[in-house]
């Protein structure tokens, strides 16, 4: 089995069009043409990780944070990414990071984050906005189941908890062929006005390539006339953050001291307690600061996340309990579900690569530490 097919199969995990603009995922280092002998999942690929793949003969390292996230203008040795980088490429170790694309996702580290503390009802905090296309066609009606079911195939449609979604339209066409054309109906300099069908179909942008594709292979036309819009509209279904409810409401201290046991937190930082119960609690994987506002808009009673500053706590405001419940915490069962993930569509795909060859690292890269 080839790294490329492992790759396919992470993409569908967390589609790299999903990352975040400044984010830098996907394949990092290595080859993705070469066999391999071995999956070996981390949330940070340290030199000691590369040591763990090398000892375990694992030649594909699947990491959460991108050991290299800014550019490198030198690989000499000298810090810790780029001894890291040095030791794959030598040992033909590939590395591979998900990072915000799998942020984004709606069963991706916030449902991770979200399940491990029992919340309900669960959705987006933050949807993604500038995502969402439209496609506008036209054909004749015998043309239209075809090409419709041809685009929904291919991803078009899909609007929430529905697909195959799309509007349709009658109306007159027209057009004059000339010399060079070779109309489906009519004949060339003829003027020809004929019933057509708009359809119209919304898709997620990185499907543009394949709705395209399906487009123009199943509409009848030669020239096919066809209009994509980008849409204001948010995507419900990926985005940062998230947010749900208890089961049953806790008092402050009780959630707290219940959330630093879930998530193995060697202490929680956090805004002055209110005195009143935590129903609702919006969580944001890593450093989260950026969506305090959202938080409030959306009416949690706390918010858990990361990398919180000094004046940040301020923002609380007396609205909402703000914890900082740290960094690697905050995502610490993100490379579990990365290998059950792989090991469940693996098998099923691919028995090539025995799942004992999908191996969760050993080693603890989180580079704070407490008293």
């Amino acid at each position: 089995m080839k790294i490329q097919e492992i790759i396919y199969v992470l993409e569908e995990m967390a589609p790299l069009a999903y990352a975040e603009d400044f984010d830098n995922v996907g394949l990092l280092v290595g080859d993705s043409n070469a066999e391999a002998t071995g999956i070996l999942v981390c949330h940070d690929a340290l030199e000691s990780v590369i040591d763990e793949a090398i000892a375990k003969k694992c030649n594909l390292v699947v990491c959460f944070h991108p050991i290299i996230f800014s550019g490198l203008k030198k690989i000499t040795g000298k810090n810790y990414v780029e001894r890291s980088v040095v030791k794959a490429i030598k040992n033909n170790i590939a590395i591979y990071a998900v990072h915000t694309a799998l942020d984004n996702h709606k069963q991706g580290v916030n449902k991770i984050f979200a399940d491990a503390l029992g919340l309900k009802k669960t959705k987006i905090l933050i949807p993604k906005q500038n995502f969402i296309q439209k496609l506008v066609t036209y054909t004749i009606p015998e043309n239209v189941e075809e090409l419709r079911n041809a685009l929904f195939e291919a991803g078009a449609g899909k609007i929430g908890n529905y697909e195959d979604c799309s509007f349709n339209s009658k109306g007159i066409g027209t057009y004059m062929g000339n010399e060079d054309s070779n109309p489906e109906i009519g004949n060339r300099f003829e003027f020809v006005e004929n019933e057509e069908i708009k359809i119209e179909v919304t898709f997620e942008k990185q499907l543009q390539p394949k709705v395209l594709k399906a487009l123009f292979t199943n509409h009848v036309y030669e020239e096919v006339a066809y209009e994509i819009y980008e849409l204001q509209n948010t995507h419900q279904n990926i985005g940062l953050g998230m947010i749900g409810e208890l089961e049953k409401p806790m008092n402050e201290n009780d959630f707290l001291t219940f959330v630093k046991n879930k998530m193995q937190c060697g202490g929680i930082r956090h805004s002055i307690l209110l005195g009143k119960p935590i129903k609702k609690v919006a969580v944001l994987g890593g450093s989260g600061s950026f969506a305090i506002s959202n938080a409030k808009q959306a009416g949690a009673d706390i918010f858990l996340t990361a990398d919180l500053k000094y004046h940040n706590f301020y923002e609380s405001e007396n609205q909402l309990v703000l914890a900082d419940i740290g960094h690697f915490e905050s995502e610490r069962f993100t490379k579990n579900y990365i290998v059950d993930f792989l090991k469940k569509k693996i098998l099923n795909f691919a028995p090539a690569l025995p799942v004992g060859r999908i191996i969760l690292s050993e080693e603890n890269t989180n580079p704070v530490k407490y008293l």
